[in-house]
């Protein structure tokens, strides 16, 4: 026995020393200038060894195990290569390797337009998929990327918050709400080409990252592509022209790199009538190494974009117009003119210093400010009448509630013939108050947010040996955020009074009582003025092991947030609580997470994922109603998040493919809205905030992708997702507004009345598609010209329910007892949550490259929605009818007045990309 144990020692000492010998080594230089590439990504097929060249294009790949291998190489622009060996204790050199451009790059990241100029300030859902999915070839993530996005489809029913994105290592998820602002880097694909992408709960070397991954944004001017690159773009999507320049020079002789791009983007309409589109960027990046182990890079981003926005609308409103209809603008001198105008200024600036301490050892140091503005522009009008065209005393069905058949059919041919915004009866009204030196009835103002923010951090990846690699984070995050609204033009007045109409007293019609009845100018701030403030220091800790079979890692996040309010001015409203400096709101929180990928084979994975996080209520959601008071938020908590995931992962020469099921459990989440209300309490009215707090939300489902290369120059290629996302629990709901005499009516004690649970477990959240299904090919032709097509289908939409209506304010009357003619089964037919038509979309994509001389030139281009499908992708109920009452009244109408709002898709659109690069 003894001879056998030895013997067997004796074996496994020399078969590791055989493997020990093996390596796998060569240098990957461009075929025209014959430089050294930096970045190519060099694997092993089959095993876990990988390595990525540096700046001298070598790479080395030791202890490979005996075998007959394919080793691909891969690098974003040029053609992927792969070369068999036979490894049997020797070292295969395989030379000098020429690396040849791509003629046929993969789709080019400008076609990815779903950034938040598509979605209402609110949305949030789909621009998870704008930037978490740019960097994968991921079947089913690249469809969720460019067939689902346009129909407000959102991962695993999550909003973009859960998705962290980085830049240079800084994440740039506002703390205000979570999602990142992709507007502040648009129009400069060409630069931000250089992604690392980690789906859903995989191990990142940047960040802890969220239940939807993280995606790092690598802008170092050494790894951009050298050389010019010059397109132009048109399309009737959002912006209707797009020129883009970039020019970078790789590394140099004296170690330093420079990339410089710029592009602009405009348009007087977009899809939506009115959605007026204007955007400059300009990037710049400097490089330079510091002898062999340091490396500094500055980079300097400014992306100024102003968008005019579309509204939602009733279903009344579409059918009197269609579905490129938008309320917001009005002809002014001839042009069409968007009262509400998204205008983002926030310039980036970012140094970053990277530090080779060892071989296997890098400390990536990175300094980032943000700053500048975000305006929101829209109409005030305190002495005037509501301008809006979709005012629901301006629709006919207004007027047929009420019996007036004529006056309805006058509004129904008045919307029908304009059904715009006024401009020129606003300018005259505030023309004739100014020739009696009274004040404006109407004026022009923004809502503006003005934020610093400064943040620092290091980040320490180790490889410890072949198996076991540690990454570590410290950061430190500080936000310095001004809030407050802004004149912006008079419309031909003389001057603004500062009041709100909805204070029924002198006192609370103040909105500051230290400048009572101030009247303002352009340039001037008023309605509110205070600032929010956030400090948040987090690390991060992860250890990851990749052997033959199997590989795994564990992960640990801490984190301090802090958030206050200060307020700068005295509300009349709210006297007491609503000047000087909140409560400061402390939050301890932490995450685990790990996972592990069992490898069958070289071609059959199985991977599983588990995590457990909690993460510190948003600004956004903390404070009740921060533009007027420091109240925040009751029993605010941290939310709870529990995810796990599991997949079967097939890499064939033939058929690629991945199937994930997946469960992610929310507690304590908070949501805030603020609207109008009829119903409260009986029959009383107020302008509400309503704070809906310990949510607890189910998110289950499977995803499933497969690509078949069924001949060279045909793939067919598939994805689905099914889930089902839903409310899981009756949250508390409570209302908070001034205390006059509707509210006191109305049961409010000090501006405030709960209304305990808001009856919400098992309605389906607002997601967009629970279901999508995509079918289609790809047919690539030797010479370089390609051809697409994709049939996508939807279900299972839902609209967004009104909380209010799902509490004891329903079927409440004024003396707290229930209505006298509450019908429970005729209110459950009226609280039915609306689910939207299915329906199908067809895609088309084609193009075309060539090569003269040392230039590429490629064309590309894209028609969304052949058919011209109408669809709605999204949608709410209007809070207005608060109670069983008037809700039932009002849909007893053939037309309610107010009816769900909502939001459709686009008919058909086409993007055309041209492409030069040398």
């Amino acid at each position: 026995m003894r001879k056998i144990i030895l013997s067997m020692f004796f074996s496994l000492f020399l078969a590791l020393g055989i493997n020990a010998q093996n390596v796998v080594k060569g240098i990957v230089t461009d075929s025209d200038s014959q430089n050294p590439l930096q970045g190519v990504l060099v694997t092993i097929l089959s095993t876990t060894s990988n390595q990525t060249t540096g700046d001298d294009g070598v790479f080395n790949l030791k202890s490979v195990p005996n075998g007959s291998y394919i080793v691909e190489l891969k690098l974003a622009g040029y053609e992927t290569q792969n070369f068999p060996v036979e490894l049997a204790g020797k070292t295969v050199d395989l030379g000098t390797i020429l690396f040849y451009k791509s003629l046929s790059e993969d789709l080019d990241l400008s076609l990815i337009t779903i950034t938040d100029d598509e979605l209402n300030d609110d949305g949030g859902a789909a621009d998870n998929i704008a930037g978490l999915l740019q960097a994968t070839q991921d079947i089913f993530l690249r469809t969720a990327a460019f067939e689902f996005s346009s129909s407000f489809f959102s991962i695993k029913g999550l909003d973009s918050g859960n998705g962290k994105v980085l830049i240079n290592g800084i994440e740039m998820n506002k703390l205000f709400d979570g999602r990142a602002q992709w507007s502040n880097w648009g129009g400069l694909n060409d630069v931000l080409r250089n992604q690392e992408f980690n789906n859903g709960l995989s191990p990142s070397n940047y960040t802890f990252g969220g239940v939807l991954g993280s995606t790092n944004i690598n802008t170092r001017a050494s790894q951009q592509r050298p050389g010019v690159r010059i397109s132009y773009a048109s399309s009737n999507r959002s912006y209707v022209h797009r020129m883009m320049a970039t020019y970078s020079t790789g590394i140099m002789e004296d170690g330093w790199a420079f990339t410089f791009s710029g592009s602009r983007r405009a348009g007087n309409e977009g899809f939506n009538e009115g959605s007026s589109y204007d955007a400059y960027s300009i990037f710049a990046s400097l490089e330079k190494k510091i002898g062999k182990k340091h490396s500094i890079n500055l980079t300097s981003i400014f992306a100024p974009n102003k968008r005019g926005k579309s509204s939602p609308n009733t279903q009344e409103v579409y059918d009197l117009k269609d579905i490129r209809y938008n309320e917001y603008w009005g002809f002014l001198n001839g042009r069409r003119t968007n009262s509400r105008v998204k205008d983002v200024e926030e310039p980036i600036l970012m140094l970053n210093h990277y530090w080779d301490i060892s071989e296997n050892t890098q400390l990536n140091t990175n300094v980032a400010y943000q700053f500048g503005k975000i305006g929101n522009s829209r109409l005030d009008f305190n002495g005037g009448a509501n301008p809006s065209p979709v005012y629901y005393q301006n629709l006919p069905s207004y007027f047929v509630r009420n019996d007036d058949l004529v006056r309805a059919y006058e509004s129904l041919q008045n919307f029908q013939n304009d059904g715009q915004i006024d401009w020129n009866r606003i300018y005259d009204a505030n023309i004739t108050n100014a020739s009696v030196g009274i004040q404006n009835a109407y004026v022009l103002y923004e809502d503006r947010n003005d934020d610093k923010q400064f943040t620092v951090n290091s980040i320490l990846n180790s490889q410890i040996n072949k198996n076991i690699t540690l990454n570590a984070k410290l950061e430190y995050k500080r936000l310095r955020s001004s809030n407050f609204a802004e004149v912006m033009d008079l419309l031909g007045g003389i001057g603004y009074l500062d009041i709100d109409n909805f204070g029924e007293t002198a006192i609370q019609q103040q909105n500051n009582l230290a400048e009572p009845n101030r009247i303002v100018g352009v340039g001037d701030k008023f309605r509110y003025n205070f600032n929010l403030n956030s400090d948040v220091t987090s690390a991060f800790l992860q250890s990851q092991f990749k052997y033959n079979k199997v590989d795994f890692f564990a992960a640990a996040s801490i984190s301090q947030t802090t958030h206050q309010r200060e307020g700068l001015y005295q509300n009349g409203g709210f006297p007491n609580n609503s000047l000087g400096l909140s409560k400061k709101l402390n939050f301890t929180n932490f995450g685990l997470k790990g996972g592990a990928t069992y490898k069958i084979t070289g071609r059959h994975l199985l991977d599983a994922n588990m995590a457990y996080m909690t993460q510190a209520p948003t600004i956004r959601n903390s404070f009740s109603n921060s533009r007027e008071n420091n109240n925040v938020v009751e029993n605010l908590q941290s939310e709870k998040i529990f995810s796990v995931d599991a997949s079967y992962i097939l890499r064939s020469p033939i058929v690629t493919s991945r199937i994930t099921g997946f469960y992610t459990y929310i507690q304590d989440a908070t949501e805030i809205s603020f609207y109008f209300a009829d119903g409260i309490g009986g029959d009383n009215t107020a302008f509400v905030q309503e704070v809906l707090n310990g949510i607890d939300k189910k998110h289950l489902g499977v995803e499933l992708g497969l690509e078949a290369q069924v001949t060279p120059t045909i793939k067919l290629k598939g994805a689905a997702s099914i889930g089902q996302y839903t409310y899981d629990n009756n949250p508390n709901i409570y209302l908070t507004s001034e205390d006059n005499s509707q509210t006191q009516i109305a049961g409010f004690t000090n501006g405030s009345k709960n209304f305990g649970e808001s009856k919400l477990k098992d309605f389906r959240l607002a997601a967009g598609p629970q279901s999508a299904y995509s079918v289609g090919f790809e047919y690539r032709d030797p010479d370089y010209w390609y051809f697409g097509a994709t049939a996508n289908f939807f279900s299972n939409i839902f609209v967004d329910v009104a909380p209010l209506n799902r509490s004891s304010n329903f079927y409440t009357d004024a003396d707290g007892l229930p209505f006298t003619d509450y019908d429970p089964e005729l209110a459950r037919q009226l609280l039915q949550q609306e689910r939207f038509d299915d329906y199908m979309v067809v895609n088309l994509m084609g193009g075309k490259s060539w090569k003269i001389g040392d230039k590429f030139i490629s064309i590309f281009a894209t028609v969304n929605n052949l058919f011209n499908q109408e669809y709605k992708s999204g949608g709410f109920e209007q809070g207005r009818n608060a109670n069983f009452r008037q809700l039932r009244d009002d849909k007893a109408l053939d037309t309610p007045v107010f009816g769900n709002k909502y939001w459709y898709g686009r008919g058909t659109t086409y993007f055309l990309n041209v492409n030069l690069r040398f």
